[in-house]
């Protein structure tokens, strides 16, 4: 596996790299036959250390998990047990979509987007803009490419909470339609089902 470990303004010893390298193979070699690539970074907030690591663990797998503590090697153990424990809670979920992963068709290719709210004052800025509904402009400052998977609503849900992410469209297998899993500010989930409408 490949691993990069980085600082925002903090120095890295060489320990902590290694540390941080043979942890996260272990971690990978448990759960994973292969784990492909995983980006571990430590910045400093006022009188604490934060670490982020975000695996790659296969395609269209991404695993997401934040630390925080007094020391860099601390804070790198708070975020590496966030992320095992999301494994082990998952694990047989993930071994069954992985098997399944190999018997279904490519994901569906799409591009993430995202956008800045202009001020009204401002003129509509030309070339580049996209225009939205409300009839503001927003200028893309970010896009980046991604992958509609066939998934089931639990799979969708459990990859969601993998990534750590609020929102994640798929294509449902049961009725081959585009559906969107989110997570609600009352912390429950919510599902946008264009068929049932």
């Amino acid at each position: 596996m490949q691993i990069t470990v980085s600082g925002k303004q903090v120095e890295m010893s060489d320990a902590l790299r290694t540390r941080v390298s043979q942890q996260l193979d272990v971690i990978a070699g448990k759960y994973f036959d292969q784990a492909l690539e995983a980006h571990v970074t430590f910045s400093r907030a006022r009188s604490f250390f934060t670490c982020d690591i975000n695996v790659h663990a296969g395609r269209g797998l991404m695993l997401r998990g934040e630390g925080e503590a007094a020391d860099a090697n601390s804070a790198f153990d708070d975020a590496a047990e966030h992320i095992a424990k999301r494994l082990r809670r998952y694990r047989r979920r993930v071994n069954e979509h992985s098997r399944d992963l190999a018997n279904k068709e490519r994901p569906q290719k799409a591009r993430q987007y995202i956008l800045r709210q202009e001020e009204e004052e401002e003129p509509a800025p030309d070339l580049g803009a996209t225009q939205v509904a409300s009839g503001t402009y927003a200028t893309v400052i970010a896009e980046a490419p991604a992958e509609i998977a066939e998934l089931s609503v639990g799979d969708a849900v459990m990859r969601m909470d993998l990534a750590d992410q609020t929102v994640m469209m798929f294509r449902n297998t049961a009725t081959k339609e585009l559906n969107v899993v989110y997570r609600r500010s009352d912390g429950h989930i919510g599902w946008i089902d264009p068929t049932a409408a």
